[in-house]
């Protein structure tokens, strides 16, 4: 059963729930861009999924069948139990080296861009995870938990992760000494020298209080949310690429061989000396600390939170019928959901081209989705066309509104 599918509404119901809550208590915990920024990332994480998830699917399985010490059954309940509690352990590891090594940084640094910290902040997930996270998981395989049970644990100990991320949530007493609360999660996504590195467990606090991890949210220092070297942009494929591509220009600009291999593999944030030398990086005065942010009218941001919910609803499909799906397919469902939200972050920054690259994605949308239906992803029929017809006129003239608007305003 794909949990996170039946999730989905959920998820956004919460989130409109923790609006109302801002709204109510006077906080400001979202801002637009921030959030659809956030949640672009984790559309197009779930769809590259679809893609890659046979990576995690094949070692696991193989290595079960192959490897395994001993044979669990998928029908014992302390199987299930064993599983749920090894998985975070496994977890821990995964993510605490996820913090601690430049290429595993790369990937996991995703989730930690955002400046606020709400729920759509949870669905901010990386697409390139699946490179090397399905490592740190073969202990359960040689220790026979059967694939059906690791894998349903894990999309439960996804699921759990969910809740944390809120700011609304104060501590929960003694429940803090033994699972993620929302109040020792909110120390992992800090920036503050004191918060950094901390609190790596999915589901239990216990293996950060056991290996040294655990640092609690202090009253005296307010946790400052984001990474030290910022984003600073609202697209989710920069997102996804950004840490990769400073990697690799230290790697080439780095004279050592041994420093052009080795920088994927130290500490985060090591670079050669040389490197250090001729390329300093300044880092941000958290004293100073000004959130990303770019000028966008309440019309423009409105397009832009309505044209992104055509690709969440896209993505709920997929998530449907992935399984489904020819490989064929599924790369095509890939490239149209990359272009369309690299389109919505370029709105989102305001950049020159943005409307022409929106009138891009308007008309490629039509043979987009022909070949979609060409290739069984979706039924297109009288209606669908239609449909499609009535979004691209809409989309139009609300593009045509907001460029006089504007003119009108420049006079």
């Amino acid at each position: 059963m794909n949990y996170v599918l039946y999730a989905v509404p959920f998820f956004f119901l919460l989130i409109g729930i923790e609006l109302i809550a801002d709204r109510l208590r006077g906080k400001s915990s979202y801002r637009a861009a921030d959030a659809l920024n956030s949640l672009s990332a984790g559309v197009l994480s779930t769809t590259s999924g679809l893609l890659t998830k046979v990576v995690g699917l094949l070692t696991y399985t193989f290595a079960w069948q192959h490897l395994a010490l001993v044979e669990m059954s998928a029908s014992s309940l302390w199987v299930w139990l064993l599983a749920f509690v090894f998985y975070d352990f496994c977890y821990y590891w995964n993510h605490r080296l996820g913090h601690e090594r430049n290429v595993l940084w790369a990937a996991h640094s995703v989730h930690h861009q955002s400046e606020e910290y709400n729920l759509s902040t949870a669905l901010r997930q990386t697409s390139t995870g699946f490179l090397l996270g399905w490592v740190f998981y073969l202990p359960m395989a040689l220790a026979g938990v059967p694939p059906l049970v690791f894998f349903t644990v894990g999309a439960l100990n996804l699921l759990y992760q969910f809740w944390v991320h809120t700011r609304h949530v104060p501590k929960l007493g003694w429940l803090e000494w033994i699972f993620i609360t929302p109040s020792n999660h909110r120390v992992h996504h800090a920036q503050n020298p004191v918060y950094m590195d901390r609190n790596y467990g999915g589901v239990f606090i216990l293996w950060d209080r056991l290996f040294g991890t655990f640092q609690e949210e202090l009253d005296e220092e307010p946790v400052i949310f984001g990474v030290t070297t910022p984003l600073a942009s609202w697209n989710p494929l920069w997102a996804n690429l950004q840490f990769y591509v400073q990697l690799w220009r230290d790697a080439v600009r780095a004279e050592s061989r041994w420093d052009k291999l080795r920088i994927w593999f130290m500490r985060t944030g090591w670079r050669p000396a040389d490197v250090v030398e001729r390329y300093p990086q300044a880092k941000p005065d958290l004293s100073r600390f000004i959130k990303f942010e770019v000028p966008l009218g309440r019309a423009q941001t409105w397009y832009a939170g309505l044209q992104f919910a055509l690709y969440v609803v896209a993505g709920t499909w997929l998530l449907g019928i992935g399984d489904k799906a020819s490989l064929a397919g599924l790369w095509l469902a890939w490239a149209w959901m990359a272009f369309g939200l690299y389109a919505i972050g370029t709105w989102l920054e305001n950049r020159p081209w943005a409307r022409w690259l929106e009138l891009a994605r308007l008309a490629l949308n039509w043979p987009a989705l022909w070949a979609g239906a060409a290739l069984g992803l979706l039924p297109m029929g009288a209606m669908g066309w239609g449909l499609l017809g009535l979004y691209s006129l809409v989309s139009l003239l609300a593009l045509f509104g907001l460029s006089r608007r504007e003119a009108a305003l420049a006079v």
